[in-house]
């Protein structure tokens, strides 16, 4: 497991808080990889091999590995594998039932002598409560990252709705805060959310929040720091499509490189900026 602490270290030591999404889709990847006997792992290893140093962590979403059944699985284990270790891997995967299928899930994914993935976090859903998420805990050195506040058009459908302690998503802050602290407890927080920032950090003071939506969803890096970056940095700024789809052609590494060049730059700005470095 990477902990807070390494967490924090890799952030200071690469001046990036960068994750980088391998939602690897391979109708989208340049055409010559399918030659290869793995396409999506070859993709994902040379996406890899341009950025290692530039983010501090990957997450592949589960979903476009699964689409593909077991070559699917075997291209996300190939993946999990190759992973540089001083990496936070997370597997975006958004599970949440009841606690004896959580439990098989947590396994899936964390216990590597079972399944061949020992992913260092994992997203999931709340809505059916504590004993969805604990399992998840019971593994040791395991993060669980929490949907609260997200960028999609139907977040208004459930996430803004009034309850006695707030909004529904505030409340699922405060209550999963009783679970486990921020040693163990990250927040899915949407970029397009940016001025929310301030309110979650009300609730979640400590605990890094994962932000998708910058870059190809339009989210701004800038107002996601001015009101979410707390003195440990605190942010996992993850970005796919910017980046793994830089270009289609056999230049794609390096173009993908160069993207997240691009936002390393500006995240070292913003972290001088709020003295974090």
């Amino acid at each position: 497991m990477i902990s807070r602490q390494q967490l924090i270290d890799q952030i200071k030591q690469k001046r990036s808080f960068l994750c980088v999404g391998l939602d690897t889709d391979i109708e989208k990847i340049p055409s010559f990889l399918k030659a290869y006997p793995d396409p999506i792992f070859e993709f994902n290893k040379r996406i890899i091999d341009a950025t290692q140093d530039l983010c501090v962590a990957y997450k592949p979403n589960s979903a476009f590995y699964e689409a593909y059944g077991v070559k699917g699985l075997q291209s996300l284990i190939a993946t999990w594998e190759y992973l540089p270790k001083d990496c936070l891997s997370i597997i975006d995967a958004k599970r949440g039932d009841i606690g004896n299928t959580s439990d098989k899930y947590a396994k899936a994914f964390f216990d590597e002598a079972s399944s061949g993935m020992g992913f260092d976090a994992i997203t999931v859903t709340p809505y059916m409560g504590n004993d969805s998420v604990t399992p998840y805990l019971a593994y040791d050195n395991k993060w669980i990252i929490i949907l609260a506040l997200t960028s999609s058009v139907g977040s208004k459908d459930f996430q803004y709705l009034t309850t006695e302690n707030g909004f529904l998503y505030e409340t699922v802050i405060q209550k999963a805060n009783t679970w486990a602290g921020a040693d163990r407890i990250m927040y899915v927080v949407g970029a397009t959310k940016s001025t929310e920032f301030t309110n979650i950090r009300k609730f979640a003071p400590d605990n890094f929040l994962l932000v998708p939506g910058v870059g190809a969803q339009g989210g701004s890096l800038e107002d996601v720091c001015k009101y979410g970056m707390n003195k440990d940095c605190g942010l996992l700024v993850n970005a796919s499509r910017s980046i793994i789809y830089a270009s289609n052609g056999e230049d794609f590494a390096d173009a993908a490189r160069a993207e997240a060049l691009k936002m390393q730059q500006q995240m070292e700005v913003e972290l001088e900026k709020a003295g974090v470095i």
